[in-house]
């Protein structure tokens, strides 16, 4: 009896010892997961935004090269914009919309800039779906040094792994006009979700590129219409690796970040693959999105040096893309968002209202950060936040020069 007693405890503690390793190997990938799942609540949202590196895997982008010094002449904003007919305080509405932070530039010089419910200039921001518009560019600088060959390639040519896919069939242009045809539900308020789907696989550290090769379903041919499928940008994040031979990171650092004059380091969150959350991951500070969409105002120049090829930077902000199959209004590019009725302008744009507004006639970029959580209530505000947005970065850029909005 003493034996049989003593090979029980023996195997309680063995089981006892092989619980407690799971756990502990779990505990992260679990406190992540809490994390994620409580990241837009109304008391963490702000911080959340400010420190994604401790809710997800990470990566660090430093910074190398000679930095930008901003020329800066601070001056106020404008009081009032116009949208729909009706006068609009820009004081109002940059409360109403939980804004941390806003830098504006006119020909290059910061003409305004302030940081808001305790947040600093210092607050590494994450970008959500403004990220899609740097990997954009990032498809310009493969495409001029050939390792793309054409946007009409099939994505499988590069990433073999999307064979039997619903991606398989779908070019790289159909993917960067966000008119792949899979089927993919991106409704952020539904637990159930494909978008929350992928954000819980994020969280756990599972493998993003399993993830788009999961996808099979097909709602329509590709390239016969639009409909913005974020997913679709990891797509193209996995065709530059493939094409580069380079990890996202290593391409990014190598040929934007290492040349663009960065001020100081960002990071990616990743997947559990060290695969860097391209559609949605890079985090960085205010004044650096605004850096980055000067590069844009300016051709894809700095300083006379060629960093992204002016034709990429014409191609990719034409509205270009197939109508959107729901019918929503603004003109899309590549992984660039068009304004209705745009003179020349283009916009980054990210779930709960991120923004880089960029506007060559007027000589004006805007880069704006917000901790949003009704950004996609659209019965708040006729026609939308982002309208509502964009027409107040078009008020400020008639502010500070004389252009007019058509």
């Amino acid at each position: 009896m003493a034996v049989i007693l003593s090979k029980i405890v023996k195997f309680l503690l063995i089981v006892f010892v092989a619980v407690g390793v799971l756990i502990a190997l779990n505990f992260k990938s679990l406190q992540r997961l809490a994390t994620v799942n409580s990241l837009f609540d109304a008391d963490k949202i702000v911080h959340n935004f400010s420190n994604m590196d401790e809710a997800l895997f990470s990566s660090p982008l430093p910074i190398s090269g000679e930095k930008h010094i901003w020329p800066v002449d601070l001056q106020r904003l404008p009081g009032t914009f116009v949208y729909r007919g009706e006068s609009e305080s820009i004081e109002d509405v940059m409360l109403d919309t939980k804004t941390t932070a806003m830098v504006v530039v006119k020909d290059g010089t910061i003409v305004y800039e302030d940081y808001f419910l305790g947040t600093g200039a210092e607050d590494t921001r994450i970008s959500w779906s403004m990220s899609k518009s740097f990997v954009s560019a990032l498809i310009g600088v493969a495409l001029k040094e050939g390792a793309i060959k054409s946007l009409d390639d099939q994505v499988t040519d590069y990433v073999p792994l999307l064979k039997g896919s619903a991606y398989e069939g779908a070019t790289l242009r159909n993917v960067l006009n966000m008119a792949s045809g899979v089927e993919f539900n991106e409704d952020y308020l539904d637990p159930n979700s494909d978008i929350n789907k992928m954000g819980r696989a994020l969280a756990l550290g599972q493998s993003l590129d399993d993830f788009a090769a999961s996808i099979k379903i097909r709602a329509r041919e590709p390239g016969s219409g639009r409909l913005y499928v974020s997913i679709d940008t990891h797509v193209i994040s996995m065709v530059l690796r493939g094409a580069t031979g380079k990890s996202l990171q290593a391409y990014f650092i190598e040929k934007l970040w290492s040349k663009m004059g960065a001020g100081a380091d960002a990071f990616y969150t990743t997947d559990g693959d060290g695969n860097a959350f391209a559609l949605g991951g890079l985090n960085m500070r205010t004044r650096d999105y605004a850096l980055f969409g000067e590069l844009f105002r300016n051709n894809g120049m700095r300083d006379g040096v060629e960093i992204i090829p002016a034709d990429w930077v014409a191609a990719s902000t034409a509205n270009t893309a197939p109508l959107d199959v729901e019918g929503f209004p603004p003109g899309y590019g590549y992984q660039w968002w068009v304004p209705v009725n745009a003179d020349g302008e283009f916009f980054a744009v990210g779930v709960y209202g991120q923004y880089i507004y960029i506007n060559p006639k007027a000589g004006v970029v805007i880069a704006k950060n917000a901790a949003h959580r009704e950004f996609l209530d659209e019965d708040k505000v006729q026609g939308g936040h982002m309208a509502r947005n964009i027409e107040m970065f078009r008020g400020i850029a008639e502010h500070f020069s004389d252009w007019e909005k058509p």
